[in-house]
């Protein structure tokens, strides 16, 4: 019996990720660097101080500091945060969070998004009153498939690992979920672009297909 669900954020919950696209490119040109796409895709599900650390091992003309990049990359990312009007929750996200908060399923956040930008989301769709705990991953050296976030977010639960589910949505996410030995629900939207699902437990393509009931019965 499945009793707690582990949500990621970004393209779960939210899709902010051409918000933080616009924020990367911007900043990229600022320093005057070319990313291909193939690359930027390996930086889903990266925090951003991972993403940085990465681009300054393929790009030796980039001499800021790490914690630089962050900032500036922060204050673009929040300038457009604030003034983009068509920032919605995925179709179908809201009422299984409901579902399943009002069926007494505990609900965890774990996600790679700065505890800011978590807020900032959280805050902005009135989710904070679902959910149990908040883990960002910028509180970990290392980013997903790194399992590390996934484990302490287990830790957090009411019950064991074997009664959790994670819900992800990119490779580097389901990669995660598994390294920590955990039943992974793979979300493949219209923006999980390149993203390999297929370590997933199980892959739904819209959030209707799942349920309070449908999911307590999962085998984690």
């Amino acid at each position: 019996m499945i009793k707690t669900v582990i949500f990621d954020m970004d393209g779960v919950i939210v899709d902010t990720e051409p918000v933080h696209r616009y924020a990367y490119y911007l900043q990229f040109s600022e320093l005057n660097i070319e990313v291909p796409e193939e690359m930027y895709t390996t930086f889903t599900g990266f925090s951003t101080r991972n993403t940085f650390q990465t681009l300054k091992s393929y790009f030796p003309t980039v001499e800021q500091e790490v914690e630089d990049l962050i900032q500036r990359k922060r204050t673009i990312f929040n300038d457009a945060f604030d003034t983009k009007e068509d920032l919605y929750l995925l179709e179908g996200v809201e009422d299984l969070i409901k579902d399943l908060y009002n069926n007494g399923i505990q609900l965890i956040l774990a996600s790679s998004a700065s505890k800011v930008t978590i807020d900032r989301v959280f805050t902005r769709f009135n989710l904070h009153q679902y959910f149990t705990h908040i883990v960002s991953g910028e509180d970990f050296p290392q980013s997903k498939p790194n399992p590390a976030i996934f484990i302490h977010a287990a830790s957090l639960s009411v019950a064991p690992k074997e009664e959790c589910i994670i819900i992800e949505d990119s490779t580097n996410g389901v990669k995660a979920a598994k390294g920590a030995g955990i039943y992974c629900v793979g979300y493949k939207s219209e923006h999980s672009h390149l993203q390999d699902l297929s370590e997933a437990d199980l892959v739904i393509e819209h959030f209707n297909e799942l349920n309070a009931e449908k999911i307590s019965q999962l085998k984690g």
